[in-house]
């Protein structure tokens, strides 16, 4: 079955670094985009950034844009978030998610936490 599990979460100071990876596994990963989102208590789950199959094409939020890098490996079929710069405001449990060729994400990761504070 298709599966997707995030990992890379942490405590990290403002202007701190990390790095999320979704290893994923039940489908074949070349063939479908990937995408990140994130969600705090009370909010609804906001658009990160979204990847493109072969890599071609990103998209970011203005938010994290120039701050937060997606890539993917197609041969590890795994997809990451490079977070640098980051503020408190990105505090949130960030989420995985496949994406069809129409744009829906039609499957979802357990989520990882990401807490930014001094």
């Amino acid at each position: 079955q298709v599966q997707l599990v995030e990992s890379g979460g942490g405590l990290v100071q403002p202007g701190g670094s990390l790095t999320l990876s979704c290893r994923t596994s039940g489908f074949l990963f070349a063939n479908y985009g990937m995408g990140w989102f994130r969600q705090t208590p009370g909010k609804e789950r906001e658009f990160v950034a979204t990847i493109t199959a072969r890599g071609i094409t990103k998209d970011y939020a203005d938010s994290v844009k120039g701050r937060f890098t997606i890539s993917r490996d197609n041969a590890k079929n795994t997809t990451y978030l490079q977070m640098n710069t980051l503020k408190t405001e990105d505090t949130a449990t960030y989420y995985c998610t496949r994406r069809t060729l129409t744009g829906r994400n039609d499957y979802w990761g357990q989520g990882t936490q990401v807490t930014v504070s001094s």
